[in-house]
């Protein structure tokens, strides 16, 4: 397919809104209800973008469609664009307010625990009417906001899968030690060092597996010959954790930063040996950030400074 069909004025910015409905939706029936069309101007027009295209984007099935390959590449383009079209739009809402351009932050457990929200609130000292919007999601869910241009870029837990993709880069700033949680007056709390053995007899919290934390739990438990908790709940949102540690004789491993900090909960003495959470930036290699952003961009990086000296962990 040349450019030019692409380029010669048939292929829409509405034809990116409606693949990228069908997908989410998963049929066309639904599709159209969400665009408040009828089903056969949602198949006339997704016959009109695989006609320019020259690829069939979805196949049909008794249950729905599915993207084809060809589909699942444009989607990935169609939903990158929209991203940047809507921030054009929101850029220009808020120059004219005079906050200048918006910044976007993905983060996860790891980077929500006190390094951002610390370094927005100098942030916010400084430029109080700039808007800030933060994501919350698992690493992969931030690292795909960042190629759809829907964050200038991440805090938090760093990956290494990371450090093969051409188009990101890494800061790291600290490797943040993570500790096992509990609540005031928990019965493993009372041991001066409370062994694992033993702990892995309470109720646990642990983040799901896949996840780079969870990885490191698992080898520490392999690491001293323990089978994983029996009792076991799999969750990676503090405030449901905290609620739950709070409510039973339940351990998490949480960052050191936020069980140091919560004053209803304590940190047991055990030792974690293999498991800690590199904190860091990533944003996509080729991105220019605007002024906003490299400015929040320069305040996590003091905020972890201080952080590592808060925690000492400065070298």
């Amino acid at each position: 397919m040349s450019l030019d069909k692409l380029l010669d004025g048939r292929f829409k910015i509405r034809h990116l809104v409606l693949i990228t409905t069908i997908a989410e939706e998963g049929s066309l029936v639904a599709a159209a209800r969400a665009l408040h069309v009828t089903q056969p101007v949602v198949t006339r027009s997704l016959r009109e973008v695989e006609d320019v295209l020259g690829v069939a984007l979805f196949t049909r099935g008794p249950r729905g469609v599915r993207t084809t390959q060809f589909g699942d590449m444009v989607l990935e383009h169609a939903r990158a664009v929209l991203a940047n079209l809507r921030r054009v739009s929101e850029n220009i809402e808020h120059l004219r307010r005079g906050g200048g351009r918006p910044v976007h932050v993905g983060t996860n457990l790891a980077g929500s625990s006190g390094l951002l929200p610390r370094a927005l609130a100098e942030f916010k000292r400084a430029r109080p009417q700039t808007l800030v919007t933060v994501v919350e999601g698992t690493a992969d869910d931030l690292i795909k906001a960042l190629r759809r241009n829907e964050a200038d870029f991440v805090v938090g837990r760093l990956t290494e899968d990371l450090s093969a993709a051409a188009d990101l880069r890494q800061l790291p700033l600290y490797d943040e030690p993570v500790r096992l949680a509990v609540r005031r007056g928990h019965p493993a709390a009372r041991s001066p060092e409370p062994a694992m053995e033993a702990l892995v007899n309470y109720p646990w919290i642990l983040p799901g597996p896949g996840t780079q934390l969870r990885l490191a739990l698992d080898t520490e438990f392999s690491s001293r010959d323990l089978p994983l908790p029996a009792d076991l709940i799999e969750c990676s949102t503090f405030l449901t954790i905290r609620e739950i540690l709070l409510a039973t004789d339940a351990i998490a491993p949480l960052p050191l930063l936020i069980a140091k900090r919560d004053d209803q909960l304590a940190v047991l003495s055990a030792p974690l040996a293999a498991v800690a959470a590199p904190i860091g930036l990533a944003s996509l290699a080729d991105a220019a950030a605007s002024e906003n952003a490299r400015e929040l961009l320069n305040q996590v990086q003091r905020t972890a400074r201080d952080i590592t000296v808060e925690l000492g962990l400065e070298s």
